[in-house]
């Protein structure tokens, strides 16, 4: 059996890249508020509506509000 052609190429300096999509996959958006951030506890992209802040180690970082948990059971 032949093995599918992998779309990859070795350069000179001895990296690989694989061909992909570019871009990123958390678009930005034309307005600041409809943004996604990643929340600082459980690193999921949420809008920016759904984020709070609240100090961690003494910096404020951005979470989810009200909780992780209720967001992620609310979305089910």
């Amino acid at each position: 059996m032949a093995r599918a052609d992998a779309k990859t190429t070795v350069l000179a300096d001895g990296l690989r890249y694989k061909s992909k999509v570019s871009g990123s996959p958390f678009v930005a958006s034309a307005s600041f508020g409809a943004a996604t951030m990643s929340c600082f506890m459980c690193g999921k992209h949420r809008p920016r509506s759904l984020m709070g802040t609240r100090k961690v180690l003494g910096k404020s970082q951005a979470v989810c509000s009200p909780s992780c948990k209720a967001l992620d059971e609310a979305s089910r």
